[in-house]
């Protein structure tokens, strides 16, 4: 019996790893994006309703946020549809959101809900800079890093609660999108994925920036102004983020990809 239950493990990730049609990137992904999204949707709505809420009718700032995220949103749908992966994104609803919260913070969870703290904004300074932070957290939700993640930390806990991820209100699992996905559960500045996940992010999440009409070297300054805003930080091998100076060095490394998309707005 444990011999089975062994090759059924094997046999459940063999298939359950499939190659990112985008990044090219194979991933382990257990669940499928309809389930993470009603959670993501529940986990949402929880989260609007204990927290304040800034209105696009009377505050700039949000009017932005929605106006960035409406611009990168559509890009990258027409992006995925231009390579015929468009029913990827057929069940996004798209929403933006500024929170009054002086956290430096931002993030997007799957399915297309997008929420800014306003402590991030001191940070970004402009529109472009904020872009460039906006597209790379889509980047987390569309190229199924949330996904990626809690299918590795089931693996970790045991095949048991992959296997009871898709029963409805088990607590194991829960607990298991609430640690990934609840803003209580970030660490540091961003959601907390893994290094490479970042690193994904930010290419793609430039590429979609510059796509949407912004300009990607705003970039560089912008996490310039994050390194300067930290306090003291872990050692890269122990951090869930790549070191700052390994990311900017690696935003410039993708910065030619980028400006080859890149067309200012009101240029087209």
């Amino acid at each position: 019996m444990k011999k089975v239950s062994i090759v059924l493990f094997l046999a459940t990730l063999f298939f359950a790893c499939s190659k990112n049609a985008v990044t090219g990137r194979k991933q382990l992904k257990l669940f499928p994006e309809s389930v993470l999204q009603d959670q993501a949707l529940t986990e949402y709505r929880s989260f609007l309703s204990t927290n304040k809420v800034l209105s696009e009718n009377v505050n700039k700032d949000a009017v932005m946020v929605r106006r960035v995220g409406l611009r990168i949103s559509k890009c990258i749908t027409d992006y995925y549809t231009a390579k015929g992966l468009g029913k990827e994104l057929e069940n996004y609803k798209w929403e933006f959101k500024l929170v009054d919260n002086k956290e430096v913070n931002a993030w997007c969870m799957p399915g297309g809900k997008v929420v800014v703290y306003t402590g991030l904004l001191a940070v970004t300074q402009n529109e472009a800079a904020l872009a460039v932070v906006m597209g790379h957290e889509i980047t987390h939700a569309v190229a199924h890093h949330g996904n990626e993640r809690i299918s590795q930390v089931a693996i970790a806990e045991g095949f048991e609660v992959a296997g009871n991820i898709f029963t409805s209100g088990n607590q194991k699992a829960n607990r298991l999108f609430n640690n990934i996905f609840a803003p209580a559960a970030q660490v540091g500045v961003l959601l907390p994925n893994s290094r490479k996940q970042e690193l994904e992010a930010d290419r793609y999440g430039l590429n979609f920036a510059a796509m949407s009409g912004y300009n990607p070297n705003e970039a560089i300054p912008f996490w310039k102004r994050m390194s300067q805003a930290g306090g003291q930080k872990p050692l890269e091998f122990l951090a869930t983020h790549p070191s700052d100076d390994r990311r900017i060095a690696e935003l410039q490394r993708f910065m030619p990809e980028a400006l080859s998309y890149y067309k200012p707005i009101g240029s087209r």
